[in-house]
């Protein structure tokens, strides 16, 4: 069994165990409880828009009748009262509005009665009944705030930290097995190890280009422990063999790409613990590679986010000063304003950003701070709007709670929210109306200047009807070739990138 199927594994046998020893064959009231209490006691001060104790534990009871519709609870003259088919099942006194143990005391009470009365939610479980409520609860709220039981935790936390390993791939080339990528701080990169070392043999054992999966798997473990590599480096002429160290390797998020032939192009795919590190290497070795480079195409078409401090990273690479965004909440801790201290890894050379309708989240902060800044002209269309920030907590029962409680602006004030990065050059409208676009900037003058100026003035919460007019003259779409043909054309094009840029202020 590998690690992530085993980690998986324990986090259910875990959750399992942690929820049966007070009633084995029952409802385990006091299991729900401890939860229900954990998560209002953490979502009252913190979440986007007040909401208080009593609403929400309502809501979440409200859960149970979607395991059973014959079940409806409700809050009525200071009582907390279920109903089943034509009867009052149980009425609980109402505790005090701020108190948040009490509520969900007085909730796994109500839960406890409808456990005994329904079939559906003795077949659903504990574990059901705490999903259920949570599921009704966040019906209520975003569409990003939600709780997650302990396995789909434990997968979450996979994805971010990555599985243990030794920090690079193998790909078959010309017969052989070779090092294909190396992550940036593992193991690997550590040893010394490089794309084009040619693999022997892992743990001894022969490996072969027929078999390349088979030995990537021999290459995860359980941190901690070793594994062998026969390595034969192309400028030597003896094999040898080099122990590496499993370790926690964020999945690779940032690879080269191909864009005109004196440019440098990078996709970013997403954003982990890994990813600003990936990218100021690559960037680096690409520019070092190629010192005569007219300019930078990051690609971020296709990503959907990750961590936020990731995508302040980057930006932070190529911005000499500057906003990159600003966290905007309710609770005083979600206040955060994030501005660039490092140094342009290149040089102020121009800057295109790809993005699309499926760029989300941290790669619509990347974008924006860059365009905001006059760093970057964006080329594409809409993006998807996801510009609100969670918080997270870990539950008793090993689940995790995410809440939102920041709403993201840009640099200049706007919120990415439903209105999403509007680009400077937009490929979504045709190849007619791009070729009239990039000919206009040519001239110095861009004709998305008004949406532009439209879109950066908006301030939260925008209209829908204001959205909708925003975003139709720039349609969300997939990207295409249009998009490098756009960023060929203004790396080439001095007149045309200038104009692109948004204007100062």
């Amino acid at each position: 069994m590998n690690r992530a199927a085993l980690l998986l594994a324990v986090c259910v046998a875990l959750s399992t165990l942690w929820i049966r020893p007070a009633a084995a064959d029952g409802f385990n009231a006091a299991a729900a409880a401890q939860v229900w209490a954990a998560a209002l006691t953490y979502i009252a001060p913190r979440s986007l828009q007040a909401v208080g104790i009593p609403r929400m534990t309502i809501w979440g009871l409200n859960g149970l009748a979607a395991l059973d519709p014959d079940l409806n609870t409700t809050l009525h003259d200071n009582e907390i009262r279920l109903y089943g088919p034509a009867q009052l099942l149980i009425a609980v006194p109402a505790p005090a509005d701020t108190d948040a143990t009490a509520w969900a005391n007085a909730a796994a009470a109500v839960a406890s009665a409808a456990y005994a009365a329904s079939p559906a939610l003795q077949q659903a479980g504990t574990q059901g009944l705490i999903e259920s409520f949570f599921d009704e609860l966040f019906n209520h709220f975003d569409p990003y705030s939600r709780y997650e039981p302990p396995s789909q935790a434990a997968q979450d936390q996979l994805m971010i930290t990555g599985l243990a390993g030794a920090g690079l791939t193998l790909r078959a080339e010309g017969g052989a097995v070779v090092v294909g990528a190396v992550a940036a701080d593992g193991p690997a990169a550590e040893a010394g190890i490089a794309p084009g070392f040619q693999v022997l043999a892992i743990d001894g054992r022969p490996v072969h280009p027929g078999n390349i999966a088979r030995a990537n798997d021999q290459l995860n473990g359980i941190a901690g422990t070793t594994v062998t590599l026969r390595l034969l480096d192309p400028n030597d002429v003896a094999p040898q063999d080099i122990t590496l160290t499993r370790a926690y390797v964020p999945p690779q998020t940032v690879f080269p790409e191909t864009v005109a032939p004196a440019a440098i192009g990078l996709k970013i795919s997403g954003f982990n613990k890994g990813t600003s590190d990936q990218f100021s290497a690559a960037l680096v070795a690409a520019l070092a590679a190629n010192p005569n480079a007219t300019g930078v195409v990051i690609d971020l078409r296709g990503n959907r986010g990750g961590v936020l401090r990731q995508a302040v990273l980057v930006a932070d690479s190529l911005l000499p000063s500057g906003t990159i965004v600003i966290a905007s909440g309710r609770d005083p801790d979600a206040d955060q304003t994030f501005a660039a201290e490092g140094t342009d890894l290149t040089g102020g050379l121009k800057l295109v950003v790809l993005v699309d309708g499926q760029t989300a989240s941290a790669a619509e902060i990347l974008a924006a701070a860059l365009a905001d800044n006059r760093r970057a002209v964006v080329v594409g269309s809409a993006t998807l709007g996801k510009g609100l920030v969670q918080t997270l907590t870990a539950l008793p029962d090993g689940g995790e709670l995410y809440v939102t409680w920041a709403r993201v602006l840009a640099p200049r004030g706007w919120p990415l929210q439903t209105l999403g990065l509007l680009p400077q050059v937009c490929t979504s409208v045709g190849g007619q109306a791009l070729t009239g676009e990039l000919a206009a900037l040519t001239d110095g003058r861009n004709l998305l200047a008004p949406l532009l100026k439209q879109s950066r003035a908006a301030r939260a919460p925008v209209p829908v009807d204001q959205v909708l007019a925003l975003r139709d003259q720039c349609p969300a779409a997939i990207g295409g070739d249009l998009d490098i043909a756009a960023a060929n054309f203004l790396l080439a094009t001095r007149s045309a990138y200038t104009a692109a840029l948004l204007p100062t202020g």
